[in-house]
């Protein structure tokens, strides 16, 4: 019966959020120097005077028997029950714990901390086998979120501030399930310019597509439309049709309606021709500017005969 409440206390905990941030004795004015483990997946900080680690976007620290997370340099810290400690973090050997606990002593130097000793037989069940892995296929280190050097002493931002800042400047998802888990308002946060970017390259997708055929888009725009014959306007049509009336009337035939074609108004050899020389009074008459090119001045077909 007592081993039950145990366990059913530990699982609690285990899946439990984490808990409400706390201080836990560290003071940095400066963002620190972080070194990577040789082969190992997670950096530590050298200089500071703590068991200080970074590993797949956020710090770590084991001080006080318990280990805390943050994702700013500095805190606040969040506690992080064993359970829930990536396992990257507990391999890193004790030589790389500037501030080891007294029961550290007489571990061995380059070989991570005996947990399964510490926290005992039924911690080490539940994530056996957490010593053992593969070193070849160790992953890459996450990238640094350097840019939080530019936030020291006074400008250290508030809890708040420090949400917006890193959502804004580190997009680094992380890959344990276990912080995954444990963070998920903040995986939230870091994600939402990822969510922003597929509905802007719809919104994009979804306007009209931009005219390159010329420099100029209205421009080039208007020089399509004017060649295409549904795209002329009213008044356009209407004065193409009263010059073929008025060259009707002369005894011209129409001007065909497509412009730019000139059609050869030179009568066959042999046949009469029923054109008439224009008036003085016709010749200075012009079309609008809109209609179709008109054709020049026709040849006499009487003075063709004679010469």
């Amino acid at each position: 019966m007592r081993s039950a409440i145990v366990i059913a206390c530990i699982l609690l905990g285990a899946y439990a959020p984490a808990s409400a941030q706390v201080r836990i004795g560290i003071n940095l004015s400066l963002y620190p120097e972080l070194v990577q483990v040789p082969g190992y997946p997670v950096y530590y900080a050298p200089q500071v005077d703590s068991n200080y680690f970074f590993y797949d976007g956020l710090y770590w620290v084991y001080a006080q028997d318990n280990w805390y997370s943050s994702s700013w340099y500095d805190g606040p810290w969040d506690r992080v029950p064993p359970e829930l400690v990536p396992l990257f973090v507990l391999r890193v050997p004790v030589r790389y714990y500037r501030q080891p606990p007294p029961y550290f002593r007489g571990w061995g130097y380059d070989a991570p901390p005996r947990w399964g000793e510490h926290w005992g037989r039924d911690w080490e069940q539940r994530r056996g086998g957490w010593d053992h892995w593969d070193r070849a296929s160790a992953p890459a280190p996450a990238p640094l979120p350097a840019y939080q050097g530019e936030y020291r002493g006074d400008r250290y931002p508030r809890a708040d501030q420090q949400r917006a800042l890193r959502s804004q400047n580190y997009h680094y998802q992380p890959r344990e399930a276990m912080v995954r888990q444990q963070y998920p308002q903040r995986i939230a946060q870091a994600g939402e310019p990822a969510r922003r970017q597929p509905q802007a390259e719809r919104d994009r997708r979804g306007a009209p597509p931009p005219d390159i055929r010329s420099g100029n888009g209205r421009a080039s725009e208007g020089a399509v439309a004017a060649g295409r014959p549904e795209s002329r306007s009213p008044s356009d049509g209407r004065a193409a049709d009263e010059t073929r009336r008025s060259q009707g009337e002369r005894g011209a035939s129409p001007q065909p309606s497509s412009p730019g074609v000139v059609r050869d108004r030179r009568p066959e050899q042999g046949s009469p021709s029923h054109e008439s020389p224009r008036s003085p009074e016709r010749q200075t008459d012009r079309p609008p500017a809109n209609a179709a090119p008109t054709q020049g001045p026709k040849k006499n077909p009487d003075h063709d005969r004679d010469h």
